[in-house]
């Protein structure tokens, strides 16, 4: 019988199971996200990731230069 004010009782090394649970499963959907995915899709955000990569280099107003070719 619970009375009007009080909160209710839990048991706090359950809840740290279950939050751990919840942040496994949270890691575990980020990983199906990233391995799960097929060649072609890799390939195509490769493709986008040197395309950014090469916009942004070509918006320098000096262009960026390797430590060899000092």
């Amino acid at each position: 019988m619970k009375q009007p004010g009080m909160s209710e009782i839990i048991n706090l090394r359950r809840a740290r199971k279950v939050a751990l649970r919840k942040q496994a499963e949270d890691v575990a959907a980020q990983n199906r996200a990233r391995h799960g995915r097929t060649l072609a899709d890799r390939a195509q955000e490769a493709a986008n990731a040197a395309l950014v990569q090469q916009r942004w280099q070509s918006h320098a107003l000096t262009p960026l230069r390797s430590d060899d070719e000092r």
